[in-house]
């Protein structure tokens, strides 16, 4: 048994950071989602979907095509019904907390 699998199997699976969130491709188990913003890449998806599943919300990246090989594409950060209002505030105090001043 190699080294990480050792590792692994003493400390379990890692949670998913944001260079291998997966993002599902046309997944109708997320049709009924909400989608609450819209990414043209992949890097960029997965950090706000990081910034926002560190909250509590279960969040997914979805896409009804799939994505080119730079990881370019329509993504889509979505989350349960009951969680939209909650995700849209986090994601608004996110974008003003951004300074284009300095």
């Amino acid at each position: 048994m190699g080294v990480f699998r050792r590792i692994r199997a003493v400390f379990g699976p890692r949670m998913p950071g944001p260079g291998i969130t997966p993002v599902h491709i046309a997944d109708p188990r997320f049709d009924d989602w909400e989608s609450v913003r819209e990414f043209a890449d992949v890097r960029t998806a997965r950090a706000w979907h990081q910034a926002l599943s560190e909250t509590g919300i279960e969040t997914v990246l979805t896409s009804d095509w799939p994505l080119d090989r730079f990881g370019h594409g329509e993504i889509y950060l979505c989350v349960q019904d009951e969680d939209w209002s909650e995700a849209e505030l986090l994601l608004s105090n996110l974008d003003l907390d951004i300074d284009l001043d300095d």
